[in-house]
């Protein structure tokens, strides 16, 4: 799996130098091109994956790929800032604000998100029906019913009185983390026309599964495997899977995830196995 992740990254790295490449050399432009290296690119290979389940080709599907590791960078940027999460570390290296300053990056992140549609907008995504839902999903994902939803639930729960309860974390975690992973997903299906349905499912499994080992990894990992600061949860107090289930229930449950998952994919049979893969990496990952 890390092989068919790493050949991905590698395809949607070059793109994403392509399309940035025309943007000059300020300090947006490079700290675009610095936010949008490294990382797992889990999210792309996902749309990749799930237009290849339905034909598309990959010529048309790296945009789309290309598109939600753009939007995802950009989340990460704004999440680290000060007023948000004030982390110093990002997959190994100083986060943005700290690289640069809080303005630019702030800059970064929009100019990034703005990148995202533009490139599901762009004609080599596919037919007009195709790029407008993906682009109206891609809205309501990342928006204030999907991932900023979550984002501003979980600063509410640093100063909140009580701790959140494990449906409350489900609730916040379905849009924090999961609404962008249920994108990746299903693209493949919105690019095709197709039923939607199954991995819906199974992006619904996935994507909480990933959040319950990021839990896991704050307690148990460095920040030199992960790439960031651990151990911030508990220093805050905050409620955690891991924090509510204990170390081995919040493992227990993240298995039952990936199971759940799997059995969601049995209408593609073996043509899902790399989704299946995934899955299994997704909670043995160590960063």
């Amino acid at each position: 799996m890390q092989a068919r992740l790493a050949a991905e990254a590698e395809a949607i790295q070059a793109h994403l130098n392509r399309v940035l490449a025309p943007f000059g050399t300020g300090p947006v432009a490079e700290g675009m091109r610095y936010a949008t290296r490294g990382g797992k690119r889990i999210r792309g290979f996902l749309v990749m994956e799930s237009a290849r389940l339905h034909d598309v080709p990959a010529s048309a599907a790296i945009w789309p790929a290309t598109a939600i590791e753009a939007l995802h960078a950009y989340s990460l940027v704004h999440d680290d800032l000060p007023a948000m999460d004030n982390d110093d570390l990002r997959r190994g290296q100083p986060t943005v604000h700290v690289k640069w300053d809080e303005a630019t990056a702030i800059l970064v992140g929009d100019a990034l998100q703005s990148l995202a549609f533009e490139l599901v907008a762009h004609p080599d995504c596919g037919p007009a029906e195709a790029r407008a839902d993906l682009a109206l999903s891609l809205a309501r994902a990342a928006g204030g019913q999907g991932m900023v939803l979550g984002q501003a639930l979980d600063i509410a729960a640093e100063t909140a009185t009580t701790p959140l309860t494990l449906d409350e974390i489900t609730t916040l975690q379905a849009g924090k983390t999961g609404a962008l992973i249920q994108w990746s997903a299903t693209a493949g299906a919105f690019m095709a026309q197709a039923d939607s349905q199954p991995l819906d499912i199974y992006a619904r499994a996935l994507g909480l599964a990933f959040q319950i080992q990021d839990d896991v990894i704050d307690v148990t990992g460095d920040a030199a495997s992960a790439g960031k600061a651990v151990g911030k949860d508990a220093a805050a107090g905050k409620a955690t899977f891991v924090s509510l289930l204990g170390l081995e229930g919040a493992r227990a449950r993240s298995a039952s995830l990936v199971d759940e998952a799997c059995d969601a994919l049995s209408c593609y049979g073996a043509n899902a196995d790399a989704l299946r893969d995934l899955a299994r990496f997704v909670i043995s990952r160590q960063s």
